[in-house]
């Protein structure tokens, strides 16, 4: 089978409009998540404020300024989160333009809940303003798979283009794919990602009804945790055959090692370290990397007690007790957790720290959990020797992808 080398990388969040200002924020301790006001509409109940971590605006002028044409107004802020980063990475990676993307690339994006902006904005003009009349432009917009028709039409790709949703695995199940599809030799470059934009007035108190929403800010593994924060962005990863990249002798960022998908087949949204632990078991055998020391875990870590402690309680089944020795970030506590895009964005901070050698720390921490008993990266980021990265992404609905890259 191919290997699969990353070579480009794209990002937009809470933390900056590209991948380096994501990754120095991360690294200096920087965090995204402020007090927001949401729900103000009159036709809605009134404000709710709480903790966010949304994107600046303004980057959409910079966007269609990159593309040479009027793109972004025309699609729901979820899809602009997947074109902005998809055109970095597509830039970095030198492929603007080339012959392959003609038929032998794919584009596959993951997202958990698709155009709710754009949703709600229909429903506030039907059910609110009691007109007969829907935008034209609902459908298009809403659809989950709208992110990779525009990247697709935007950069003129014309192989294999579908969107994946698996809630919070989105991201992670659409790289898998995109993976498997250059090593069995289907396509030669896979635009993979994903994006989401959840933070919408209906869509905030839609997760606030299930009382995962912390009050305050998103405290992976601390004793303290008390729930997520929503975030909002997206990032994406150009995969590319490894013997085509070294040929055209392009910049090598990382390689997709190892990939594993399982199913807890248990709860909606109870998780299940054994099911957790299926997926990261194969990704680290694909991997070779059951028995190494040089792993950085990038964690799902969302901050709700029940994940944090059943992910930890699924890294000591995998690599027993020596996951306790192994560094462990949780990204979330500076981007929030952007649902679909989570697992995209943290593996493109994963790699970035492994070719600079520094974890970033877990913000907002405060205390140890005697269940959450890992070596976390806390304070200030810490430098580190790890050449592998295990990036874990767990949905609702017990859907499970863990990811192993190995640095360039």
């Amino acid at each position: 089978m191919n290997r699969i080398a990353v070579t480009g990388l794209g990002a937009i969040s809470a933390l900056g409009a590209s991948v380096e200002e994501n990754w120095q924020a991360a690294r200096e301790g920087r965090g995204g998540i402020a007090r927001t006001i949401m729900g103000d509409s009159p036709y809605g109940p009134g404000g709710l404020e709480l903790p966010m971590a949304r994107v600046a605006e303004g980057y959409e002028a910079a966007l269609d300024e990159r593309l040479g044409k009027q793109v972004a107004g025309g699609l729901d802020p979820f899809a602009r989160f997947a074109l902005a980063p998809a055109l970095e990475a597509l830039e970095q990676s030198g492929l603007r333009g080339d012959p392959v993307l003609n038929e032998r690339t794919a584009v596959i994006f993951g997202h958990g809940l698709g155009g709710l902006a754009t949703l709600e904005t229909g429903y506030e003009r039907f059910f609110g303003q009691k007109s007969p009349r829907m935008h034209p432009s609902t459908v298009p917009r809403v659809m989950v798979s709208a992110g990779v028709s525009a990247a697709a039409m935007a950069f003129e790709i014309k192989g294999p283009v579908f969107a994946t949703s698996s809630a919070c695995a989105s991201s992670a199940h659409a790289i898998a794919q995109g993976a498997a599809m250059i090593a069995m030799g289907q396509v030669d470059c896979a635009l993979v990602g994903g994006s989401e934009a959840v933070s919408t007035a209906g869509s905030v108190r839609a997760w606030e009804a299930i009382r995962a929403m912390s009050p305050v800010t998103c405290r992976p593994f601390s004793a303290d945790r008390d729930g997520m924060v929503l975030g909002e962005g997206g990032a994406v990863l150009m995969l590319e055959a490894w013997d085509r990249a070294t040929a055209r002798g392009a910049s090598i960022l990382g390689e997709l090692v190892g990939w594993g998908m399982s199913s807890d087949a248990f709860h909606i949204t109870q998780p299940s370290p054994e099911g957790q632990a299926r997926a990261m078991r194969q990704a680290a055998t694909q991997a070779g990397a059951l028995d190494r020391n040089d792993i950085l875990i990038s964690a799902h870590g969302t901050g709700t007690p029940l994940n944090d402690a059943a992910e930890t309680q699924s890294l000591v089944e995998v690599f027993g007790e020596r996951a306790r020795s192994l560094p462990v970030i949780a990204t979330k506590s500076a981007h929030g957790h952007l649902i679909g895009g989570s697992a995209a964005l943290q593996a493109v901070i994963g790699l970035r720290a492994l070719a600079e050698g520094f974890a970033p720390p877990i913000q907002n921490f405060n205390q140890r959990d005697p269940a959450c008993d890992l070596n976390l990266v806390l304070g200030e980021a810490q430098p580190i020797a790890s050449r592998l990265l295990l990036q874990n992404a767990f949905a609702f609905g017990g859907l499970n992808v863990a990811l192993m890259f190995a640095a360039a």
